[in-house]
């Protein structure tokens, strides 16, 4: 489904039950609601569920302007108010972690998971390895998601981003959000795999001191990507934080 707000077309998937919570999805750079949809799926009847592709990426139009990440926590807001939601619960990856952060430091939020999400300007780039593919590749299940990145993964280089995109990027990787952090109040969690080579594991703990309650969750041997590497566990994990019975 789509809906216009403000000023761009977005494209999501919004599941209600009628449930007091919703649980948002909100996926990396360069990928889209894919990516989001096997965590989704496991909570769609335990909660109201909304993924959406952020502007810029997926089927939603780009942003009129390059937009910071301030910009896009208050479309966020205004896209929420817009189905009248109000008690959410935010899990976001990478680009849209960063994203949830700074939401989460501005609006009220239940909880909050991040999986990989950067915060400081140190960040050059937010890559996304081949390296990651092959492993996706390698794994029966996994692979309807390697061919997704296939089609995706390339498009979060700077090369290839329209000039608007070009201006978010390079704004968001140069943000260095740490004091937005500080004033995040809601449980959080941080889960990453040891392997990051995107946003280093010792981020994660950095994180954990600047936000007062949280907690890591890390998987050895795992990625940038440790969220759909371990899945089955990551879904364990989700189920005691949300208190899922």
């Amino acid at each position: 489904m789509k809906k216009k707000v403000n000023n761009v077309l977005v494209n999501y998937v919004y599941q209600n039950i009628k449930a007091d919570t919703t649980l948002v999805f909100l996926h990396g750079w360069g990928q889209n609601i894919q990516m989001m949809k096997p965590l989704q799926d496991f909570y769609v009847e335990k909660f109201n569920t909304l993924v959406l592709d952020l502007p810029g990426f997926g089927e939603s139009e780009e942003p009129k302007h390059a937009w910071t990440v301030y910009e896009y926590a208050t479309f966020l807001h205004d896209f929420l108010l817009s189905f009248s939601i109000q008690k959410v619960i935010l899990v976001g990856h990478s680009f849209g972690g960063k994203v949830a952060l700074v939401y989460s430091s501005l609006y009220s939020v239940e909880k909050l998971v991040c999986f990989g999400s950067p915060y400081c300007k140190e960040m050059k780039k937010l890559p996304f390895k081949n390296m990651v593919y092959k492993k996706f590749k390698k794994i029966f299940f996994l692979r309807p998601i390697a061919n997704i990145m296939k089609n995706y993964i390339g498009s979060s280089d700077y090369k290839n981003a329209s000039e608007v995109m070009r201006g978010v990027l390079v704004q968001t990787v140069n943000l260095d959000i740490t004091e937005d952090v500080r004033k995040i109040t809601c449980p959080t969690l941080f889960i990453w795999g040891s392997l990051d080579t995107a946003v280093p594991l010792s981020r994660a703990y950095e994180l954990e001191e600047l936000v007062k309650d949280s907690g890591v969750v890390v998987y050895e041997g795992a990625t940038h990507y440790a969220y759909l590497e371990r899945i089955c566990d990551v879904h364990n994990v989700l189920d005691s934080f949300f208190e899922v019975r």
